[in-house]
């Protein structure tokens, strides 16, 4: 389970970065790539999330509280 959310977070930080470099080599054009990548990161974020109220759900994940 946390090498999936692991891999689920290193995808958003390269959508997150490949929007910044397309916004960046642009210079406020309007890009479509760099709205591709802002969306599929958004659609990452809600899939890992997703994901962990799922394997919280089936007792795959258990919270620990605060220590």
């Amino acid at each position: 389970m946390k090498i999936l959310v692991a891999i689920a977070f290193i995808l958003i930080l390269a959508s997150l970065g490949s929007a910044l470099y397309y916004m960046m080599r642009q210079k406020g054009k309007n890009d479509q790539r760099m709205v591709r990548s802002l969306a599929m990161r958004v659609g990452f974020s809600i899939a890992l999330f997703i994901l962990i109220l799922v394997a919280h759900k089936l007792g795959y994940i258990q919270p620990t509280g605060i220590r």
